[in-house]
């Protein structure tokens, strides 16, 4: 999820449009031909019930609930035509029945008020249903400026990942992950915002926004933490005058370079795993710090330490929902455990079957958000990329001063 300096371009994404999704909402959940075929049927069952019971028991009348039922899945279009139908069978019926003038046209009346109501219900469905897709696709255009879709590549690696949010009608949750290509190798950060919500999110896309940002600027990693230190301290002296409640990040940031190298600095991160040649196994890092927000706690500075990341191994980076997720009896994920069995696999297949594997280990229960970067290196005898154009190079910056 970046706008990042990347010297290939990115995958185009094809956001779904506001007016496809009301497209979709004003299509018919029935066909034409269906709906009213079944209308025919069920008027002449109707009828033909109403006939043999003679003046005791009158069933026409039922035939108004008819608009209202449709109301539901149906078009304006196709409840108008239904309400109109059943107005002329029930008002023809009512006349043949006889009777006194008042009870034809109390009858009628009832008729089409029904009718009415079933169109006028149809109406705000729709209106309704409108204004919900024309706010997701809000959302979806929005998560798309939070969290760039994966697969991303650059010059050093290439990243695979999945996020999956703990509530399926929340596009963003308080993980947060990003790759940016700088002139310095290319700079990844995954994290998990403390807390939920809105202002978990406006922290998590502060720390983005900085983050995308120092990592074009910052020669250094440590330089490129403390500006993600910096971003949360001012959006936690501005929750204190609002109000709000401050909150920490924790964070593992990575380098990698064009020799291969890799470095990490740990903000309070999970230490991430490294699958190669069949084994998978945790990186020892050793110099973990507090999380972002939380320097002033520490006495101690932060500082990077190497990675050994070698040729065909995956560096798999992932937040807290994947070792504190819960199986029905209350038992914690067995990440390391698991991930042995796929330690031949390449990243998009490790990850889909840890994600199925997560599906199944907790019923489909997600107490967390859930975010996993695959992290590859790219293969030696790949073509060198083109420079990046001065607009890939001004994106970031424009983004962050809202030009």
């Amino acid at each position: 999820m970046t706008i990042g300096l990347l010297s290939r371009p990115a995958p185009r994404v094809t956001l779904p449009g506001t007016d496809l999704g009301e497209a979709a909402v004003r299509a018919p959940g029935v066909g034409n031909g269906v709906l009213f075929g079944a209308l025919a049927l069920l008027t002449a069952a109707i009828v033909c019930l109403d006939v043999l019971t003679g003046q005791d028991l009158r069933l026409v009348p039922l035939l108004v609930v008819v608009p209202a039922f449709v109301s539901v899945f149906g078009t304006i279009g196709q409840t108008t035509g239904v309400a109109a139908f059943v107005m002329v069978v029930a008002v023809a019926s009512r006349l043949s029945a006889g009777g006194s003038n008042w009870d034809i046209a109390s009858s009628v009346v009832f008729t089409a008020l029904a009718c009415l109501l079933g169109i006028g219900a149809c109406v705000l469905r729709i209106r309704h249903a409108t204004e919900v897709a024309r706010l997701r696709s809000a959302a979806v255009a929005l998560q798309r400026q939070i969290l760039r879709p994966l697969p991303i590549p650059t010059d050093q690696i290439t990243a695979h990942g999945s996020y999956t949010r703990i509530e399926e009608d929340h596009l963003v949750g308080g993980d947060i992950y990003e790759v940016v290509q700088s002139p310095y190798g290319t700079r990844v950060i995954i994290g998990d915002v403390q807390g939920k919500g809105l202002p978990a999110i406006g922290v998590g896309f502060a720390v983005l926004g900085a983050f995308r940002e120092a990592a074009i600027r910052e020669p250094s990693l440590i330089g490129v933490v403390d500006r993600l230190e910096d971003a949360v301290a001012r959006q936690n002296a501005f929750a204190a005058q609002t109000g709000d409640a401050e909150r920490f990040v924790t964070a593992l940031v990575l380098g990698f370079d064009g020799d291969g190298r890799a470095q990490a600095v740990n903000c309070g991160h999970l230490p991430p795993r490294l699958v190669h040649d069949g084994v998978a196994a945790t990186v020892p890092l050793r110099r973990t710090s507090v999380p972002l927000g939380l320097a002033e706690l520490s006495n101690e500075g932060r500082s990077a330490e190497r990675l050994d990341f070698p040729p065909g191994a995956t560096l798999l980076t992932f937040t807290d929902g994947v070792t504190e997720a819960r199986d029905a009896e209350g038992r914690f994920y067995p990440l390391d455990a698991r991930l042995s069995r796929w330690a031949r696999q390449g990243p998009r297949e490790l990850l889909d079957a840890l994600g199925h594997d997560l599906e199944q280990f907790s019923g489909g229960v997600r107490r967390d958000d859930i975010a996993v970067l695959a992290l590859s290196r790219v293969a030696e005898s790949a073509p060198t990329p083109s420079e990046p154009t001065v607009y890939e190079a001004m994106r970031p910056a424009e983004a962050l001063s809202g030009r």
